[in-house]
């Protein structure tokens, strides 16, 4: 079976605070280096003149929390789980600033990232001036017509 290859269109963009509280959802979280893929996204925002990101353990549970939701639904939606709004408002991190990228049908994290640069929202997303922080997270949802599922949300 073919994978199809597929990015929200209209990423989100919201000014919001709160605090995060994760629920399961069916599927599997992948393991992902977290690291090594802010240092990607870093690199990438370097070429822009931007500063680095680094991971942020809250924020990594609220794109888990997205990754999972989109997954058990088997399909891409900011509201999975809860509007975006509404979620970030659990993530207790204070930050007015947020964006989330969602995507799903790649395999690996340099693919998705390739997804998210050729989107131009997307891309927007990665090249926020005041982005300092993220959270990255893959699931696995074998039975879906994508595989896999992945969540980027960004912060100050």
């Amino acid at each position: 079976m073919r994978r199809r290859l597929v990015a929200l269109l209209i990423p989100v963009v919201i000014a919001t605070s709160g605090a995060f509280a994760a629920t399961g959802a069916p599927s599997r979280i992948g393991v992902l280096n977290e690291r090594a893929a802010a240092a990607a996204i870093s690199r990438y925002r370097a070429q822009y003149g931007l500063g680095p990101v680094q991971v942020d353990t809250g924020l990594t549970r609220a794109a888990a929390y997205a990754a999972r939701a989109n997954a058990a639904a088997g399909s891409l939606s900011h509201d999975a789980g809860g509007s975006f709004q509404a979620r970030m408002a659990l993530t207790g991190l204070g930050r007015s600033l947020k964006a989330e990228n969602l995507g799903a049908g790649t395999a690996t994290f340099d693919q998705t990232l390739a997804m998210w640069q050729a989107s131009s929202g997307h891309n927007a997303n990665l090249l926020l001036p005041q982005a300092r922080r993220i959270g990255i997270a893959h699931a696995d949802a074998p039975g879906s017509s994508y595989g896999r599922f992945w969540a980027l949300v960004v912060s100050q």
